[in-house]
């Protein structure tokens, strides 16, 4: 449905976000999503561009939202990494379908605009939030986070 790129990006942001404000760094960071890394800083580095996330280095650095939870969608995470495509024309390459696509493209597509919309209906926040089922929002840590960098007191 999504590339594990978007899927990364979506655990960093989330992991993020349960940090409260606090500024969360790429190791403890990689620790708690899973997230290979050597590939982590490049997912972090495009939220960042993006406007997503603000980097700070130093003493107290690391990785903050730029903006609240509830202002951020899944959307908006997904679009910044790997957007989900439509399909706008027939990837067959048929002239007759130009018009319209043919009814199993067109089902695809609407599949897509599906996930699309109930991403973009999706908050970060709704998803620290949600917790019917008692699982917290990204998969329990087996220790208490640490916001430091690792070896630091």
């Amino acid at each position: 449905m999504i590339s594990p790129t978007a899927e990364y990006a979506l655990r960093a942001v989330v992991a993020i976000a349960q940090a409260g404000g606090d500024a969360v760094v790429t190791p403890t960071l990689a620790e708690i999503t899973k997230v290979p890394p050597g590939y982590l800083p490049k997912v972090l580095q495009t939220l960042r561009r993006a406007g997503l996330l603000i980097s700070k280095r130093g003493l107290g650095g690391g990785f903050t939202l730029a903006r609240a939870p509830e202002q951020i969608t899944v959307i908006d995470v997904v679009n910044c990494v790997q957007p989900i495509k439509r399909i706008e024309r027939c990837p067959l390459h048929i002239d007759a379908h130009d018009a319209t696509l043919c009814p199993l493209h067109r089902r695809l597509d609407e599949a897509a605009e599906m996930v699309m919309n109930s991403f973009a209906a999706t908050t970060i926040s709704e998803l620290l939030e949600d917790s019917n089922d008692g699982h917290p929002p990204l998969c329990k840590q087996a220790k208490p986070l640490n916001l430091r960098r690792p070896g630091k007191r």
